[in-house]
């Protein structure tokens, strides 16, 4: 059984508006409340840690969500602060070797198979996974001016998703070392990669993606509708 952590401390502020997006309602219940039911769904997912921003007003003070434990802890200005936080507030039964699942709180369409794939490869892994998906589309080096300097390749580029599965001792160690050299990092493998560690690629599916924009919001709306 594994635990996760699901950052959700961030402002939202490049959606816009006064409310953090994790919050906003889709379809009768929060986009936090679709991203812990996909999470939680998973029989090998034993409960979760949400982090949040201090002096959150919207968080319902749910203790459990589908039957399984939700445990809380205050998280910081930087996403790797909030994951700090949350490794530190998981149960004295998540030992320091387990395997630990770390989740953005505004990508709520994670797939089951995709969970399940990445515990089953993750965990045979010495180092841990992440859920990603390969590059598909034609980049472009944008010059100071706004003009293209160049095409670059694609091939062997993937974009990084979540969850992210890695040891908790590890993992703890290696967002230390970043935040003692002064380096923000994005995610969670970029932690690992630091210490010169090679985290396992597992494709999931592209449509396991994070809410930013209202155009991200409106997508996943359409996603819920079809399904319905």
């Amino acid at each position: 059984m594994t635990w996760a952590v699901v950052p959700a401390a961030g402002s939202g502020s490049r959606f816009g508006g006064d409310m953090p997006k994790q919050y906003l309602t889709v379809a009768g219940r929060t986009l936090l409340a679709h991203t812990l039911q996909a999470l939680l769904a998973h029989p090998n997912v034993e409960g979760a840690v949400v982090v949040l921003a201090d002096g959150d007003l919207h968080w319902s003070g749910w203790s459990s969500f589908e039957g399984k434990p939700l445990l809380t802890c205050i998280g910081g200005q930087a996403r790797a602060d909030s994951v700090l936080a949350g490794l530190a507030a998981l149960p004295d039964s998540v030992r320091m070797d387990d395997f630990v699942l770390v989740h953005d709180a505004a990508r709520p369409n994670l797939q089951l198979a995709d969970l399940d794939q990445l515990l089953e490869r993750g965990r045979n892994d010495p180092v841990g996974a992440i859920l990603a998906s390969p590059v598909r589309d034609t980049l472009k080096r944008a010059g100071d001016d706004g003009g293209i300097d160049r095409t670059e390749p694609r091939e062997r580029l993937w974009r990084a998703l979540t969850p992210q599965l890695f040891r908790r001792l590890q993992l703890t160690r290696a967002l230390e070392g970043a935040r003692d050299a002064g380096v923000n990092v994005t995610d969670e493998s970029m932690a690992m990669e630091r210490q010169g560690l090679r985290p396992l690629l597992v494709e999931g599916a592209e449509d396991n993606f994070k809410i930013t924009t209202p155009a991200d919001l409106a997508r996943f709306e359409f996603i819920l509708s079809q399904r319905s």
